[in-house]
């Protein structure tokens, strides 16, 4: 790497304040210590980050030696790409030092990098394939069926279920007993079954040398406990740097810990009060534990002046995260100017009076909005859970408001994408027996039994190949199985070059998809997309692995922009929207029952987090803020009460005391003939709670 510095360039650093740069200087030229830098929303975090991976290479660290994780591929991708512009500013030289960061990705594929090169020492092999979350769920429902857990007379857990419960196990690090009593209480009875049950899923994985996400993580944290490799893992690298460890869980944890005991060379970075996605198992306790979390103590550096939003907007959610029972402390702040009227406007809290007037005022809302000029894609609406938006939906069709609604049908999800990817894993691993079960149906005339049959030969065999070769498919199949068996040849052939092998099997696969798939000419633009992301990766390994690790969001028939339409609102759950922003935000149903969320008050923990979540909601506005509150809800079938109309309060997370931050508003549809003000019981409910928590 040169080191030659151009002292004539302006400082690269001067655009940072001064808390961002301490922390992009933390320790430059002497040992570093562990780094914690607590960033508040829309502190510029990410900037941060770069810029310190930019000043260590300038000060002559070896990019090959850094190691910098996060969560999706596109934000480690961006990270490189922001420390390469910081570096090409300082350097006479292109980015090539920064172009050379092999080590930046998300905790899963550098988890597989590693398990691939140390596999021979810790029990794998290297050629193991890595199974998708439906891929593990298909499998455990095998295994549930071979040992007998299907058809009795009280009903077992489903294979999602059984592997989201093994899934917490494993990322939670707590015992089976306790992840059922907290999370799963209605499976508790079957305790000594799911325990049979996640043996016989392990010993399945391991003869069929597959691998799911849990144990690219499980893998990595056992190696990284043992003194041994966990220190000659450390010694791979100087700096390890982490970013949103807010959402990280105990065994990701348990990785940096073991790699770097002392923490020397450590930084993380991440936000408490933005920590909401327990349910896959991560932990607030990480980053509030993290400053005693090695042999030496943590420096702590908090980000909390904002570039994102106005001061009322932040007014307003200070006040409702400083409620928090324990957090790191700090307030956000902006220098964003108040002379204009967006910039003074509070944040509102909007009285409906009930779920369809709700509807009907958003869509007022957002088209007014955009005849002032906001447009529909600078305007999003926000919910805690994804039928929340339901009667929304179907207000915006019937007033031809074009949306997006983040979700939809994930791109390795389609049957299409999973029959094209499971021929290249069958091909570059027999042993799986989940791909080799997919494949073989895939050709006419073979069905499940001649499936297994195929497969119980392919395991017996020494050389898969030839096992294939020798099979005897039905007669009804022959006309199908020679092409399929002349397939398999060539792609086990070591000569093969990449990415020949998924061009082979996208020409076998394309007349079956006629064959299969009644809208086999949409679903075939998805085979050519994969066609060509296969160019981008250096092999069949990288490739398969890195897609099921960080996949495209979705398929291009079933989710994405409106066709036609060049603006369109934008529709999202509220642990979707992290990391978002847009000029104007609404956030639907801020009552409790809703946020919080009344599957959601178990525990102090749980509550807590469900505070986190409006926290995050509002912080996504940068200038208009709606919080909306229906009076009245329609619930169907209640338990003896049948359906029924009940009246909704004020979520707990906005007080009387808070209500100074905010402009409270009521609106009634004229237009509507049901519209009408608040009737007389609804107002006692507003007094008699406004008058019990006074005191708040």
């Amino acid at each position: 790497m040169p080191d030659t510095v151009d002292h004539t360039l302006a400082d690269p650093y001067a655009n940072l304040n001064p808390e961002q740069r301490a922390a992009v200087e933390h320790d430059i030229g002497t040992t570093p210590r562990p780094l914690l830098v607590v960033a508040g929303a829309g502190s510029g975090k990410t900037s941060t980050l770069a810029h310190r991976v930019a000043r260590l290479i300038q000060s002559g660290a070896d990019p090959q030696r850094i190691l910098l994780l996060t969560f999706s591929r596109r934000a480690a991708n961006e990270m490189v790409q922001r420390a390469g512009g910081v570096l090409q500013r300082i350097l006479k030289t292109s980015t090539q030092a920064v172009a050379g960061l092999p080590w930046a990705g998300t905790f899963h594929s550098i988890g597989a990098r590693l398990l691939r090169e140390y596999a021979g020492r810790i029990g794998l092999e290297a050629s193991f394939t890595i199974h998708d979350r439906a891929d593990s769920e298909d499998l455990m429902g095998m295994v549930r069926q071979d040992i007998g857990l299907t058809g009795g007379q009280k009903r077992f857990p489903l294979k999602g279920t059984c592997l989201a419960i093994y899934s917490r196990v494993v990322n939670s690090r707590d015992t089976l007993g306790d992840v059922l009593q907290s999370t799963f209480p209605w499976c508790s009875e079957w305790e000594e079954q799911l325990k049979r049950l996640f043996g016989a899923y392990v010993d399945a994985k391991q003869e069929q040398n597959v691998l799911d996400y849990d144990d690219l993580l499980l893998f990595w944290a056992e190696m990284a406990s043992d003194p041994a490799l966990g220190q000659e893992l450390g010694a791979l690298f100087d700096h390890v740097l982490v970013d949103e460890y807010q959402d990280t869980n105990r065994l990701q944890a348990a990785i940096i810990q073991g790699m770097k005991p002392d923490g020397q060379g450590v930084m993380v970075v991440g936000d408490d009060a933005q920590s909401i996605y327990s349910f896959r198992g991560a932990t607030v306790r990480n980053i509030l534990d993290f400053p005693q979390a090695f042999s030496q103590p943590a420096r702590v550096i908090t980000l909390d002046r904002n570039y994102r939003s106005t001061q009322t907007i932040l007014d307003a959610s200070n006040a409702v995260i400083a409620a928090a029972l324990e957090r790191h402390a700090k307030t956000l702040w902006t220098d964003r100017p108040a002379d204009r009227k967006v910039s003074t406007a509070k944040p509102q809290l909007v009285l409906i009076p009930d779920e369809a007037e709700q509807a009907r005022w958003v869509c007022n809302r957002v088209l007014e909005q955009r005849e002032a000029g906001t447009k529909l894609t600078q305007q999003a609406v926000l919910f805690r859970a994804a039928s929340h938006s339901a009667a929304l939906e179907l207000e915006l069709v019937r007033r031809n408001i074009p949306f997006v609604k983040f979700g939809g049908l994930k791109f390795l999800e389609a049957a299409h994408i999973k029959d094209l990817l499971a021929v290249l894993r069958f091909a570059r691993n027999p042993s799986g027996r989940l791909a080799g079960f997919r494949v073989a149906q895939l050709i006419p005339g073979i069905g499940p039994a001649t499936a297994a049959r195929l497969l119980d030969a392919v395991g017996e065999a020494a050389e898969p190949t030839a096992a294939i070769e020798a099979f005897e498919a039905p007669a009804r199949a022959q006309g199908d199985w020679e092409p399929f068996v002349a397939l398999f040849r060539t792609l086990r052939s070591p000569g093969l070059r990449w990415p020949m092998d998924v061009e082979l099997v996208r020409d076998w696969y394309l007349p079956h998809l006629e064959r299969l798939y009644d809208d086999a000419q949409v679903r075939a633009a998805d085979i050519e997309q994969l066609v060509q992301l296969a160019g981008g990766y250096g092999s069949c390994e990288s490739f398969l692995t890195e897609l099921t690790l960080d996949p495209p969001d979705a398929t291009s028939d079933r989710a994405g922009p409106p066709l036609l339409d060049e603006d369109y609102l934008i529709l999202s759950t509220i642990h979707s929207a992290k990391g978002q922003e847009w000029k104007s935000v609404h956030v639907l149903n801020v009552v409790d029952g809703c946020i919080p969320s009344d599957m959601a008050t178990g525990s102090a923990d749980d509550i807590e987090e469900e505070r986190r979540l409006l926290y995050v909601a509002m912080t996504r506005a940068k200038e208009q803020l709606h919080l909306v509150l229906p009076n009245r809800f329609f619930i169907k079938q209640q338990a003896q009460m049948g359906d029924r109309h009940v009246y909704a309060q004020r979520t707990r997370f906005i007080s009387l005391a808070m209500l100074k931050h905010f402009e409270e508003c009521s609106w009634v549809n004229a237009e509507t003939p049901h519209s009408r003000k608040p009737m007389p019981q609804e107002v006692k409910m507003l007094v008699r709670e406004r008058a019990r928590n006074a005191w708040k």
